[in-house]
């Protein structure tokens, strides 16, 4: 477990323990940001700052849908962010009251770590919870955009992929793009109605202001563009299946069409063969020689492919 906390004097680590978070939280605003806690922190955090049982209890499982529920002295959130790790998110449970703000996740989270670098040495550092989460849904959203461009430009080249020649590993890659798009999705819709009940009024933080409802509205358009990208994304990998099935079949209807016209070649050649290879009298007291099998043999074969081809040429069927 790591600890990372920011107040006043900017972030820095810090331990978890009974003692120092209740200094912390007789001096003031502070946010404190845990990775990967176990049982007795939440334990511990229940203890010292109030949490509810039921709110710890979603903390202690995670793997929970955003949500907003609100208790006595404080507001407990799900918020989820794009993550480099297998299934692309990261959930973070947020505690927000009107003196501190409480992150709690098990994934890494590269805009988490760099919202802390940026308050380093208490630089651009706002005393107050509700901004302060304004600022941590707000860098967890846009960490989805350059996730989300990242499939854009793989969609982009499946499909000069799928058009020049389409492969089966194509469609296995559409395919599992479209499962992590459909986790994506999942979290960021539920997402989106949340902060837009925030933005709008319907649900309050404590010290709510119209001022922080014009902030989470930003989010809130950033979450509505994230949707709208998502339903794009999804509509281009559908056409990127239906380019594969037609260009599958089109190959097929090509192939076909190849062996049809070899087959109409052989045709006559097989005719002429069998014709001069009957034994009747009259074709072997009168064809014979060099010159009948020169002839008859090959040259009325090379003719009768010879005319085939041209024919199917000037048809246009290969």
């Amino acid at each position: 477990m790591s600890c990372r906390v920011v107040d006043s004097t900017g972030a820095s680590l810090a331990d978890l323990d009974r003692a120092t978070l209740e200094e912390r939280r007789a001096n003031g605003f502070f946010w404190l940001d845990l990775h990967d806690p176990t049982a007795e922190d939440l334990e511990l955090l229940g203890d010292v700052l109030g949490f509810h049982a039921l709110a710890l209890e979603d903390s202690a499982h995670f793997d929970q849908r955003p949500k907003l529920e609100e208790y006595d002295d404080f507001v407990f959130l799900v918020l989820y962010g794009h993550a480099p790790d297998e299934d692309g998110l990261v959930e973070v449970h947020c505690y927000v009251s009107e003196q501190f703000l409480v992150t709690l996740r098990r994934d890494d989270s590269p805009a988490l770590a760099a919202l802390h670098r940026s308050y380093a040495g208490g630089r651009d550092v706002h005393p107050d919870p509700v901004r302060m989460l304004h600022r941590v849904a707000d860098a967890l959203v846009d960490s989805f955009f350059p996730a989300l461009s990242h499939f854009d430009d793989r969609l982009e080249l499946i499909e000069d992929d799928l058009i020049r020649s389409p492969k089966p590993a194509h469609l296995q890659d559409v395919f599992t793009m479209k499962r992590r798009l459909a986790r994506l999705r999942k979290v960021i819709v539920p997402q989106r109605d949340l902060l837009g009940r925030l933005a709008s009024g319907a649900a309050e933080l404590p010290q709510s202001s119209p001022e922080v409802e014009r902030h989470f509205r930003d989010v809130y358009d950033h979450l509505i563009r994230l949707a709208e990208m998502i339903e794009t994304s999804r509509e281009v990998m559908t056409a990127a299946v239906d380019v594969y099935l037609s260009s599958s079949s089109n190959r097929l209807g090509e192939v076909t069409k190849q062996l049809a016209v070899i087959a109409t070649i052989f045709l006559p050649l097989t005719f002429i063969t069998g014709f001069f290879g009957q034994n009747f009298p009259w074709l072997v007291e009168h064809i014979g020689g060099l010159w009948s099998f020169v002839a008859l043999g090959i040259g009325t074969q090379l003719v009768g492919a010879l005319i085939l081809l041209v024919y199917f040429k000037r048809r246009g069927w290969f």
